[in-house]
């Protein structure tokens, strides 16, 4: 499965720690991220991240296109709701494209987990299917 991964700056040791800690599943799976984000989950996690340029500079709009054209399986954008900057990731955008393509997307660490546990389980499976 395809995973994209984005989280603004204040939650980017968040995101480390949550590479760090579900390591061996997404080490199953292919991994996209903004620039920024991509590199530090790499030098944590030795996981091959795609890294697409940094948010601000058009990685949110590479991953956007990516999940218009449903080549995204499961999007985890750890956002920060109180002090986001206008240099950060625009998570509209992101979040509209998912439910348009019925890509499941987490916004917080206790939604992420209970995604990134689901795949592991196969109950993400289905998407297989409605790519196709």
């Amino acid at each position: 499965m395809n995973i994209g991964l984005v989280a603004h700056d204040a939650k980017k040791k968040l995101m480390q720690n949550f590479c760090i800690a579900y390591r061996g599943i997404l080490g199953k799976n292919t991994l996209y991220a903004t620039g920024t984000t991509g590199r530090l989950i790499e030098e944590v996690t030795n996981l091959n991240v795609h890294k697409y340029l940094a948010g601000h500079l058009g990685g949110e709009q590479q991953m956007a296109a990516q999940i218009d054209h449903n080549e995204i399986d499961l999007v985890i954008f750890l956002r920060d709701p109180l002090s986001s900057k206008t240099h950060e990731p625009n998570i509209s955008n992101i979040l509209r494209l998912c439910d348009i393509n019925n890509i499941p997307a987490a916004t917080n660490l206790a939604s992420a987990e209970l995604m990134i546990k689901a795949l592991d389980r196969g109950d993400l499976d289905w998407r297989e299917l409605y790519k196709s």
